[in-house]
């Protein structure tokens, strides 16, 4: 997808993994609730899945990232970073762990529900993991404010911050997230709730197992051109060509 472009291969993946659902997990649909249909949604979900059983609906966001740092939350209306500044003192008791799980500007923490694709180009490797939200909380075991110039620990651990971060880690002090500078002068990649794929590896579940190869697939990036440059009833003959191809993977 990122042979298209890299302004558009996460939206690429949002249409395809909603298709996906719709083809293939039997018992559930998804529709696509992208920003420009609802610009008013509560959450920061891209998609909308159903269990067509029981009727519940669960949003999710997908995002497409390289290995390294992730965005979990955009922290639109930048609560999280004003809200641990009003604390007093340091963050590393259970009962200010908790106030902070529990306040009205994380309330959301654990209702995220991202599907991270992340890809290693070099590698042509890419693996689909889950954050577990839920083992975050539990180990959170101190929240240190990282101020503007300073870094934690050595060099290999943490650089240098041009804007503030509060970190969050382990009883070992090992990294689990972070919460970003919102300020006026920040821009998006220095905002929000952020984790990093590899120094959080163990607060990720693999849903493809770890990671997996893959090459790069010219057909598919000739195809769109073509669909670009064709007819309504040439997009109509070649659904019908794919749906066909996708009845016979659905048979297997």
């Amino acid at each position: 997808m990122r042979l298209v472009g890299n302004k558009t291969h996460g939206d690429l993946a949002e249409i395809g993994m909603v298709e996906f659902i719709n083809q293939f997990m039997y018992d559930f649909s998804s529709i696509h609730v992208g920003k420009d249909r609802f610009r008013s949604k509560e959450h920061e979900e891209d998609i909308l899945i159903i269990n067509d059983l029981s009727e519940s609906e669960f949003p999710v966001s997908l995002k497409a990232y390289g290995d390294g740092p992730l965005q979990l939350s955009t922290d639109s209306d930048q609560r999280m970073f004003p809200y641990l500044q009003s604390i007093e003192g340091s963050i590393e008791t259970p009962q200010k762990i908790e106030q902070v799980y529990s306040s009205e500007a994380f309330k959301g923490f654990g209702a995220i529900n991202v599907m991270p694709l992340i890809y290693n180009e070099d590698k042509k490797q890419c693996n689909i993991m889950v954050f577990d939200h839920e083992k975050a909380k539990r180990d959170t075991n101190k929240i240190l404010l990282i101020g503007k110039g300073e870094s934690f620990g050595d060099k290999a651990r943490g650089k240098t911050r041009k804007h503030p971060i509060y970190l969050f880690l382990d009883k070992d002090d090992n990294y689990i997230c972070e919460v970003r500078y919102g300020g006026a002068s920040a821009n998006a990649l220095q905002r929000g709730l952020w984790t990093n794929t590899k120094n959080a590896r163990s607060y990720f579940d693999s849903m493809t197992n770890g990671w997996i190869d893959y090459s790069h697939n010219m057909l598919l990036v000739r195809l769109f051109s073509l669909a670009l440059n064709s007819t309504p009833q040439g997009h109509e003959a070649a659904n019908q060509i794919l749906q066909q191809d996708i009845d016979k993977l659905r048979a297997i």
